[in-house]
This record gives C-alpha cells, sequence and structure tokens, in this order.
C-alpha cells in the first residue's frame, strides 16, 4: 500500500477514480470510493484531508492546513457540483469561467489544465486543454498554450450538451507536472486524461452541472 500523500498514493487514487467512473458510478462518489479502499478500514491521516474537491467560490471556505499533494481549485462562477452559469455555455456568451487554485508543489515543471463532458453521448468530450502554464500561477490569465478542443476550435469551448438531457458534468482538473507535457494523443479525451494522471506530481479538480 502506498504511503498516504506520496505521488504513488496519488496514482494508485486516481487509477482507481478512473475505474470507478468507468463502471458508472459519478466523478465525486468515486473520489470518496477510492480514497476509502485506499485508506482502509484503519484510515492514516493524509495531507490532502481530501480537498481535492473545490472549495467554493473564491474567497469562501478558507484553506484550514496544507493541502499537501493537493491543489484547491475553485471558481468565482460557481460551486463543486454546481450549475455552471449560462454565459460559460458554448451557446451562451463561451466565457472561460475564472480559476483559482493554490500553490503548486516544489518540482512542478508545469501547470496544465483539462475540461472534460464524460457525460457526452460520444464519449468523452475535450472542451479545454491548456498546457505550459507558469508553475508559479495561482490563476490562469494568459498564461500556458491553448490547444484545440472537440469542437475544432483553439481555446476554450463551453458546455453545450444536448437538448433535454439531465445535466452534464463538466470536469476541470488541474495538474502539476513534473516534466514537460508530452502527451501523443491530444484528440482522445481519456488517454489525454490518463497520462495527465500519470505523470501529476498534484492534481485539483472542480465539477460543474449544465443542461439545455
Amino acid at each position: 500500500m502506498p504511503e498516504p500523500g506520496s505521488h504513488a498514493w496519488e496514482l494508485e487514487r486516481n487509477r482507481l477514480r478512473s475505474q470507478l467512473e468507468d463502471e458508472g458510478i459519478n466523478d465525486q462518489r468515486a473520489d470518496e470510493e477510492a480514497n476509502r479502499r485506499l485508506r482502509g478500514d484503519a484510515p492514516h491521516p493524509s495531507p490532502s484531508m481530501e480537498t481535492e474537491r473545490a472549495g467554493g467560490p473564491l474567497g469562501a471556505n478558507p484553506d484550514p492546513g496544507s493541502p499537501g499533494h493537493v491543489m484547491r481549485l475553485r471558481s468565482s462562477a460557481f460551486n463543486d457540483n454546481d450549475t455552471i452559469p449560462r454565459h460559460h455555455a458554448k451557446d451562451g456568451g463561451n466565457e472561460p469561467p475564472e480559476l483559482e487554485w493554490t500553490p503548486a508543489p516544489d518540482g512542478t515543471r508545469e501547470l496544465a489544465l483539462l475540461m472534460e463532458d464524460p457525460d457526452a453521448p460520444r464519449g468523452t468530450f475535450l472542451h479545454w486543454l491548456v498546457t505550459g502554464i507558469d508553475p508559479t500561477a495561482t490563476t490562469l490569465g494568459d498564461s500556458g498554450v491553448q490547444h484545440e478542443n472537440g469542437f475544432g476550435e483553439r481555446g476554450y469551448g463551453g458546455p453545450m450538451p444536448p437538448v433535454g438531457d439531465d445535466a452534464h458534468r463538466y470536469v476541470f482538473r488541474l495538474y502539476a507536472l513534473g516534466e514537460p507535457f508530452a502527451a501523443p494523443d491530444l484528440a482522445n479525451a481519456d488517454a489525454l486524461r490518463t497520462w495527465l494522471d500519470d505523470h501529476a506530481l498534484a492534481t485539483g479538480t472542480l465539477t460543474g452541472l449544465h443542461a439545455r
């Protein structure tokens, strides 16, 4: 069993979370179940204190202590697992939400930001990929390289689920990478996330919901 708070612990937790999501367990429950399986019946204290979940709007729920290998990812636009406002949707203004996070750990070479819809009818849909973000940054600003999204456009592509669907989940994931970004397949959102999970020193996650 990897040591709580170690890089190996985080990699194993990400692997379990992906497996559980593939089995149809929602993002939040997958996080909780992956943590439970790693801790076992006698939980060990973890420096993350399960703080990968967002802390709410900027300025709310102040950080009670060091998040260890997990970065807090938050937005002023919506709380974790709350509705993403329409002006951030693809057909409502397509304005990227403001994001803020706690500092990356020592050894981070760059940050990468991924936004995806795991509920898309044809499989996970890539809405946003930014790499090469300054490792000292705590907001996105103008830092980083904007890649092509699933709409065939460069940069942010907001939520646009099929009309009448239940609300889709839009998962924002921030990665602290210990080496330059070099994922081989940028068109496959699942493969891209797997590469990022496997190369992350620390992660942060924020999930928003949207329906039309």
